[in-house]
């Protein structure tokens, strides 16, 4: 079978009628260089800039930069850059699939066997713009680093000895400066990114007119990303290269639901112009609200529902909607507390909110329970937390199903047994193991311990949990009725079981 290649897009090859394959003309300029050539840039950034490409709205490629030793760099030169897209979900309630080859990427730098070539996109002048995706631990300081390294071994560290090369080749011209978008996970990534940069400016001994150089025209900006990329589809893969009639060792799969949220001038939205295609990018001079309603309404409804759902039986996120009962339970957490405690315009988040119940049902996607509760402590603490303190700042109440949620969560951790790899738990269906920070699982260990079955070692239980200041950042048993209300929640758990509880809850 051939392989897919620029080749076999310009030979007439007989593509399926359902896959949208588009040759635009090769000698498109590279004006992005990318630090990361996995999946979510692949199905995230790279799409939309193939998107654009497509309506001539941009006219420029990607070239991609391998952040690791091992990575995806001979694959996809391989292939000219090109892989097959799927994205799977529900529109409207309807299944719907979209099939497209993307055309975008040029091709890989693995900077550790090719670190001239590196530089030498330093000395390119049409490009302008830098996106990374090197994971939450990319963004980091490390002052073992050296400017010496071919390439330095972090990626802010790559980015400014990429960035000192193209300073000293245009000799400090202002008009060389890129706009920086980073997609890594974390709060303020630009900030966070441009301050590593700098940091790396100081400790090399760099020129001073340099940092002033990357400080004044440079762009480091901020930025939220919403896309679940589920990547190469191994279970599938047989019967998808059996209809598309070629190889393609690079397929990505993702959900059809997008969101960039930019924090960033607003000319640079017309340099960008992704909205006059219709995606959902945002640019912004304040992204907060937009991280506020991602956090408290997707990633709080995913950590307040999980906990619950895994006791009750279920596996994953697809089998928790479809429940009757548990499926309701998830949608009167989001509707009737979440949504409610956020002081924001209700028709974005009513809308949001809309999204995230469709995106949570997508059949495509197997999301499992135990995967979500890992670091669940951690999770609570930024992502639920502020929901049940502002509801009661805002109503002079508790949110119940959300203090049932912390006692779900709580009522994971009973019984546990601590070892090297984390805690081995139990519900109905069998043993599983529980992982977090391992000072929170020895808490809730100990925490159980003296648990004797009645209502008042629950209510001790409860008590314990909310006192606990490295949990939370501030003892929670200054809330009124938090404690008694945990404690007879985790009462209930524990006497009458997840599913008569739960039941009972949403009736």
């Amino acid at each position: 079978m051939t392989k897919l290649n620029r080749s076999l897009v310009n030979s007439g090859f007989a593509f399926p009628k359902d896959l949208s394959v588009q040759a635009y003309p090769d000698n498109l300029p590279e004006r992005v260089i990318q630090f990361g050539e996995g999946n979510f840039l692949r199905a995230f950034a790279d799409w939309m800039i193939h998107l654009l490409n497509k309506q001539n709205l941009f006219n420029g490629r990607v070239v991609v930069v391998q952040p690791i030793k091992q990575g995806l760099a001979d694959m996809i030169n391989e292939q000219d850059g090109l892989y097959t897209l799927l994205l799977r979900g529900l529109r409207d309630g309807k299944p719907v699939e979209e099939k497209e080859v993307i055309n975008s990427i040029s091709r890989c730098i693995n900077p550790y066997t090719e670190w001239d070539a590196y530089l030498k996109c330093a000395e390119a002048p049409l490009i302008e713009y830098v996106i990374s995706n090197t994971t939450e631990a990319g963004i980091t300081f490390d002052p073992e680093d050296k400017f010496e390294n071919q390439p330095p071994t972090s990626y802010p560290g790559k980015l400014t000895s990429y960035l000192y090369h193209r300073f000293q080749y245009f000799k400090a011209d202002a008009s060389k400066g890129l706009v920086i978008i980073p997609c890594e996970l974390i709060d303020r990534n630009g900030d966070n990114l441009k301050k590593a940069v700098l940091q790396y400016i100081t400790l090399w001994n760099l020129p001073e007119e340099f940092s002033r150089w990357v400080t004044e025209n440079n762009h480091f900006l901020n930025t939220l990303v919403d896309r679940v990329v589920t990547g190469y589809p191994r279970d599938e893969i047989k019967e998808i290269i059996t209809s598309l009639g070629y190889e393609d060792s690079l397929v990505n799969t993702g959900e059809l639901f997008h969101l960039w949220v930019i924090e960033g001038p607003k000319e640079l939205s017309e340099r960008l112009p992704f909205h006059k295609i219709g995606l959902n990018v945002v640019w912004t001079d304040d992204m907060t609200p937009h991280r506020t309603r991602k956090v408290r309404i997707l990633n709080g409804a995913h950590t307040a529902s999980v906990p619950a759902a895994f006791l009750y039986g279920l596996d994953t996120v697809g089998e928790m909607m479809d429940h009757e009962v548990m499926g309701k339970y998830v949608r009167q957490i989001i509707q009737d507390e979440i949504v409610p405690s956020i002081d924001l315009d209700k028709n974005m988040l009513v809308d949001f909110a809309h999204a995230v119940v469709e995106r949570f049902q997508n059949p495509y996607i197997k999301h499992y329970l135990l995967s979500i509760l890992l670091n669940s402590s951690s999770k609570f603490k930024a992502r639920v937390l502020p929901s049940i303190l502002e509801y009661h700042k805002l109503k002079g109440t508790l949110p119940q199903k959300l203090v049932f949620s912390l006692a779900a969560l709580v009522a994971v951790y009973k019984d546990g047994r601590i070892d090297s790899q984390g805690m081995l738990a139990s519900r109905e269906n069998g043993e599983f193991t529980m992982k977090d920070d391992m000072w929170a699982l020895e808490f809730f260990a100990a925490t159980w311990s003296d648990f004797d079955g009645s209502q008042q070692s629950a209510k001790i239980v409860a008590e314990k949990v909310l006192k606990n200041t490295k949990l939370w950042d501030k003892d929670l048993t200054v809330i009124p009725g938090f404690v008694d209300c945990l404690g007879d929640y985790l009462y209930k758990i524990t006497t009458q079981g997840m599913q008569k509880t739960v039941a009972g809850l949403i009736s």
